[in-house]
C-alpha cells in the first residue's frame, strides 16, 4: 500500500493514434494521455482482452448504473438502481457464455454499444444530440441521453503494464443527462438540470489479477463546472497515472501516484486521498457490495461507496479550488479472471 505521493512524468497525446501495433502488442506511440478520446483501440487475438463501458447517473434522489463487458468468449452485464431517499437499491446482473450478439466501438465517443441477448440488454449509441443509453431487464427499464457539451475536455490515458498487457480508458466525468429508469414497475425521472453522468470505458488485456481504487464526483456549485477524477493502486509503477480535476470544461492532469486511505472493516467510515495537489476526505452515504464467484477462478469482488467529497485540489495555475459537498463515489474492486 502506498504511504506517499510519487510524481511521475507522463505525456500527452494531441493526435489520433492506434492502441496496438499490427502483431497485438502495445504500440508505444500510444502510451500517455489525453483531454479528448484519440486512441483506436484495435485489439486482436484472446488472452484476457477486455472490453468495457460503465455509465453512472446521479441525481439529488437517485443513481442508475450498468456496465457492459465483454472478455474473450464471455460477456457479463449488469445494471444497479439507487433510491437515496429511502436507501432501496434493485439490481439487474446476467452472463453470457460464449458471448453472442456483443459489439463494442474501437473509439470512444464514436459507434455503438451493443449486448442483444441475455438477462440485461444494452444499447449505447452516439447521435447528434449525444449518447442515448438503453438498456432493458426483468427489473428495469431505462432511456437516457447524456447531452454532449461543447470544448467539454475528458481524461483518456494508456496504462502499459508491458507490451502485452495494458489498458486505455477513458473518464467522462459530470456530463448533464435526463430521460427515465422504469424499476420494478415505477418511473423515475433523471432532469438534465440535476443529473449528471459518466463514462468508464476500457480497452485492453489485462493481468490475471488486479486491485484497483476508483473515485469520481461532479457538481456545479456556485455555477461553476466541477468534476474530479482520481484513481489508484492498478496504474502504480507504470509512468501512468488517472487523476484529474475538470474545471469549467478543461482538464487539469494531476501526475503523481495519490495515497488512499480507508477502513476495509467499516466502508461507512471516511475515506482520505492524498497528494501534492490533491487533500480529499470522502464521507459515505450508501455502501454497495458484491462478491461474485463464477467456477474455480473467476472472482469480483466489489465494496463502491456513494456520498461527498471535501477538501482541496490545485489546478494547473496554482489555483486552490474548494471542494464542498460534491457527490460521487470511491471504491476498491478486486478482479480475477
Amino acid at each position: 500500500m502506498r504511504t506517499s505521493p510519487h510524481a511521475v512524468r507522463e505525456r500527452e497525446i494531441t493526435e489520433r493514434v492506434d492502441l496496438c501495433l499490427p502483431d497485438g502488442r502495445l504500440n508505444p506511440a500510444a502510451v500517455g494521455w489525453s483531454r479528448v478520446p484519440l486512441h483506436r483501440a484495435n485489439l486482436r487475438g484472446w488472452g484476457r482482452t477486455m472490453r468495457w463501458d460503465y455509465w453512472c447517473v446521479t441525481s439529488p434522489e437517485q443513481v442508475f448504473a450498468f456496465s457492459a463487458s465483454s472478455l474473450d468468449y464471455l460477456a457479463g452485464e449488469s445494471a444497479w438502481f439507487l433510491d437515496r431517499r429511502t436507501g432501496e437499491q434493485t439490481s439487474s446482473r446476467g452472463l453470457l457464455v460464449p458471448a453472442r450478439q456483443v459489439s463494442f466501438s474501437e473509439r470512444c465517443g464514436e459507434g455503438s454499444v451493443r449486448i442483444g441477448a441475455g438477462a440485461v440488454r444494452i444499447s449505447v449509441d452516439e447521435t447528434a444530440e449525444g449518447t442515448r443509453l438503453r438498456l432493458k431487464s426483468a427489473e428495469m427499464e431505462a432511456d437516457l441521453l447524456v447531452h454532449r457539451v461543447p470544448d467539454r475536455e475528458s481524461l483518456a490515458l494508456v496504462v502499459p503494464w508491458s507490451s502485452r498487457r495494458f489498458q486505455y480508458t477513458v473518464k467522462d466525468v459530470g456530463r448533464p443527462a435526463e430521460g427515465t429508469v422504469r424499476v420494478n414497475g415505477r418511473t423515475r425521472t433523471f432532469s438534465a438540470g440535476d443529473a449528471l453522468a459518466t463514462l468508464d470505458l476500457g480497452r485492453g488485456r489485462w493481468p490475471s489479477d488486479i486491485l484497483w481504487n476508483w473515485g469520481a464526483a461532479a457538481g456545479r456549485p456556485g455555477g461553476r463546472d466541477v468534476a474530479v477524477q482520481i484513481g489508484g493502486k492498478w496504474t502504480d509503477g507504470t509512468g501512468s497515472v488517472e487523476n484529474a480535476l475538470i474545471l469549467d470544461g478543461r482538464v487539469h492532469k494531476i501526475s503523481e501516484e495519490l495515497v488512499w486511505r480507508y477502513d476495509t472493516s467499516d466502508w461507512h467510515a471516511p475515506w482520505r486521498v492524498t497528494g501534492a495537489r490533491v487533500d480529499l476526505e470522502f464521507v459515505p452515504e450508501h455502501v454497495r457490495l458484491a462478491d461474485v464467484r463464477r467456477a474455480l477462478y473467476m472472482r469480483s469482488r466489489e465494496a463502491q461507496a456513494f456520498g461527498h467529497y471535501r477538501g482541496t485540489v490545485v489546478a494547473d495555475d496554482g489555483e486552490v479550488v474548494e471542494i464542498s459537498g460534491l457527490y460521487g463515489w470511491a471504491e476498491e474492486v478486486y478482479r480475477r479472471w
